[in-house]
């Protein structure tokens, strides 16, 4: 039986009701929050509410090494994330669900590694790229199984947040090459890369990015969005085949 780490943004804070609730104590500290464990169709999924389950860490203060550090304790062989992004590349209008396969990275001040002590093995991880094509190809043939339309690939910009970006930020991003904007696919992938377990995400497009829309962004119209585009994304993943 597969043993797989949801990490649910932004629009998936519960996925149901757990078979089990783990609190996991880590070196790093503690989790957003307690691991909630599922079976379902021939898996065990971990799920683990990136923002707690009451939605109230902001994408800076997640303990992303925490978070990764006790999936990696339940034994998880893969990690599968979800992320509420916005839409800059013009296929990805809001209510488009893809697999990105390119990051860039423009936070600051956030834990990296888990390479930043004496205690710890000096690692250079090879990241060329951030998301491994095993579970990006496990998340393909997912969707088409269950019907569910995504776009395959895309680069997302991660921004510090928790605010949106400025008009001049997503073309700057635009002109970098950026598809999407969200705020937690780092360190988040690189952490997954360290402790060794292949991750890859569906990010959810809630919204057009600042600048590309004439209708101002509202936290209600993401909020619908994601309501709608969460379905799908349940959808996937009761049709994820085996490993």
């Amino acid at each position: 039986m597969a043993v797989i780490g949801l990490i649910g943004g932004t629009g998936l804070d519960h996925w149901g009701e757990p078979t089990e609730a783990r609190v996991v104590a880590t070196r790093w500290g503690a989790p957003s929050d307690a691991l909630m464990r599922y079976e379902q169709d021939g898996h065990t999924f971990w799920f683990l509410a990136r923002h707690r389950r009451d939605h109230t860490i902001p994408p800076h203060r997640v303990d992303y090494r925490a978070n990764i550090a006790a999936l990696a304790e339940v034994g998880v062989s893969r990690i599968f994330a979800v992320n509420a992004v916005g839409g800059i590349g013009e296929a990805f209008d809001a209510g488009v669900v893809a697999v990105p396969d390119q990051l860039i990275d423009y936070t600051w001040g956030r834990a990296q590694t888990f390479s930043d002590s004496d205690r710890e093995r000096l690692q250079h991880i090879e990241f060329a790229d951030p998301f491994d094509p095993g579970a990006r190809a496990m998340l393909l043939a997912a969707a088409q199984a269950a019907g569910v339309v995504l776009q395959d690939g895309g680069c997302v910009g991660v921004t510090q947040g928790p605010r949106l970006e400025t008009a001049a930020e997503i073309r700057r991003l635009r002109r970098d090459g950026c598809d999407l904007v969200g705020m937690t696919s780092l360190p988040e992938a690189a952490l997954a890369r360290e402790a060794d377990i292949p991750y890859a995400a569906l990010a959810v497009v809630s919204n057009r990015a600042a600048g590309l829309d004439a209708t101002p962004i509202t936290m209600a119209a993401i909020e619908a969005t994601l309501a709608d585009a969460m379905g799908r994304v349940r959808t996937i993943f009761d049709h994820l085949p085996d490993e």
